[in-house]
């Protein structure tokens, strides 16, 4: 969205603050460079002249994520959100903001009664028998209670934090206006996508202030495992169910990495981590809509053997194609047919534009068989799937492959679930599980009635492709008859060369003009021009000193770019 110059006036504090905090961290030279530096004060900008952004440097990462930690929920988020997107931020930030939780003190619980009330038009005591006012989980966007209906029912009620909708869409201004500096004033950074970082950020973290759409998503999940015994999706008691508060039924049981819990309950662990794999398979290579944040805070593993899910505010869709993709790469996998997983990997990526498809796919079958090799001698369930698809991925980065973001999600979710399956069975083979459904999907792409689908859609394509063709043609040669025919060219690169030209003539016209102010200074002391105080020439003296001064200031702003 646009960063109005009235709001700008308006988040002129926290930009302030946000400036503050990444000054402290060592980031002064980039505030300087994208001409923040007016938010600071002048002896704070003398104190921090001369310092280099630590970008380069191993601890990085590091700085960056206590910044993002110090400046509150919005910019929580947006590193958990960056810490699954290593294609856009690199690998070394996104294992960084991977450490980054939820640490936001809890906001007390008669704000969150203020916000029940007013949302449903009821009093607590009309709605709960009991609500216990101490959160069992403080998060960026809300905060979690536990109580139970009049009816009986025992619930949690997940209750948005006071004003967050307000403060992240202030930040989302900043970040929107500091992204477009970014990209005029450091052209480097193109390579992050500053802008396209912002605007991701923005779409989910407004789909997750969207608590209807969150108890929609469960909805779903409810729907599509209705008839599946191991796995329980809580029931959401809609008339209680409001944009800001949630009310959901509550799962009994103890977290799926609770290893002793599970023993406590005398449950079947190799079950319940097949229970757990097999519904994520079920969600991304049967139903395609998924669970995009299942870590071990979001599963449950239930006293009656069910494998529980909840908090549905991430969710990820999976387009048939890329499903038909994902499945031919797991089958791949456990035929160990690798010339053809090679080929899946490039389906499932976007090759570069501008490049060699042919160079493209030897390179990248190079590196990946050098990978792939060793898997030779092992069985299926010796492969070890979550260091398998990690490596995959950054190779696929490193190949430049603009990888689609579901995709991605779909990687961080599988590498979470190997990682629980192999706690609670050490034997637990990850790959096998996926043979059923990708097997199905595979069937499925051969059915008579879905290649008659296929065959009918791209009859219909070259039908109109034969009825368009000759009218474009005909439209084009008419254009180049009348002399009205264009071809619009872009040049890359070019803006940056101007800006650059222009600062350069700037620096030199400014030059030029203190040359002449130190010239005219000499002349007038020679000639002993207006009062003069022991010989020298007060207006000579005043030209001289003015010169030293826009000097010393354009020094300062040559060493400030980083160009010498």
């Amino acid at each position: 969205m646009p960063f109005s110059f009235l709001r700008f006036r308006k988040s002129a504090n926290r930009i302030r603050q946000i400036i503050n905090v990444f000054l402290k961290y060592g980031f002064g030279k980039v505030i300087d460079q994208i001409h923040l530096g007016r938010f600071i004060p002048f002896r704070k900008r003398i104190k921090t002249f001369g310092q280099w952004p630590p970008v380069k440097s191993p601890s990085a990462p590091e700085q960056l994520r206590m910044a993002f930690a110090e400046l509150g929920p919005s910019f929580i988020k947006l590193a958990q959100i960056l810490s699954s997107r290593p294609d856009l931020i690199t690998t070394r930030f996104a294992d960084e903001f991977k450490k980054l939780q939820d640490r936001v003190p809890p906001f007390p619980a008669e704000e969150a009664f203020r916000i029940i009330e007013d949302e449903t038009g009821k009093k607590i005591e009309e709605i709960f028998s009991v609500f216990d006012r101490i959160p069992v989980a403080a998060a960026s966007i809300a905060q979690v209670f536990q109580g139970k209906l009049l009816d009986g029912n025992d619930v949690i009620i997940k209750v948005q934090r006071p004003r967050i909708r307000e403060q992240i869409d202030t930040d989302i201004g900043i970040l929107m206006y500091a992204a477009s500096l970014l990209e005029k004033y450091l052209p480097e950074s193109n390579f992050f996508n500053p802008t396209g970082i912002v605007e991701e950020f923005s779409r989910t973290v407004r789909k997750e202030l969207d608590f209807l759409e969150e108890s929609r998503n469960c909805m779903r999940f409810r729907k599509n495992f209705e008839n599946v015994p191991d796995v329980y999706i809580p029931a959401i008691f809609d008339r209680f169910t409001t944009n800001k508060i949630i009310v959901m039924e509550r799962i009994e049981g103890v977290r799926i990495d609770d290893i002793e819990g599970i023993v406590r309950l005398n449950l079947d662990r190799p079950r319940l981590a097949k229970a757990g794999v097999n519904a994520y398979f079920k969600m991304t290579l049967e139903d395609g809509f998924f669970h995009a944040d299942p870590h071990a805070g979001n599963i449950f593993a239930m006293p009656s053997g069910k494998i529980g899910f909840m908090d549905f505010g991430i969710v990820g869709r999976v387009s048939l194609e890329l499903r038909e993709t994902m499945a031919n790469t797991f089958l791949a996998l456990i035929n160990k047919d690798f010339d053809s997983l090679v080929d899946q990997y490039i389906e499932l990526g976007l090759v570069p534009e501008h490049v060699d498809l042919d160079a493209f796919r030897r390179e990248f079958k190079a590196d990946l068989w050098e990978f792939l090799e060793p898997l030779y001698g092992m069985t299926i369930k010796e492969i070890n799937f979550a260091e398998y698809l990690d490596t995959v991925t950054h190779l696929a980065i490193k190949h430049k492959m603009k990888i689609p973001s579901d995709l991605l999600l779909i990687n961080k979710a599988m590498l979470i679930l190997e990682n629980i399956g192999r706690e609670l069975d050490p034997n637990f083979d990850f790959i096998s599980v996926a043979e059923p459904y990708a097997s199905k999907i595979v069937r499925e792409r051969l059915r008579p009635g879905r290649l008659f689908e296929k065959a009918r859609k791209n009859v219909m394509e070259i039908t109109d492709f034969a009825v368009l063709f000759p009218r474009q043609l005909r439209q084009i040669v008419q254009k180049v008859l009348k002399d009205d025919f264009h071809i619009k060219m872009t040049h890359i690169g070019l803006d940056r060369l101007i800006r650059d030209m222009d600062r350069s003539s700037n620096r030199i016209a400014f030059g030029m003009i203190i040359s002449a102010i130190l010239l005219s200074s000499a002349i007038m002391h020679s000639t002993g021009a207006g009062p003069t105080v022991l010989g020298f020439s007060l207006l000579g003296m005043s030209a001289f000193f003015f010169a030293l001064l826009l000097g010393v200031w354009l020094i300062i702003s040559i060493i400030r770019s980083g160009r010498l």
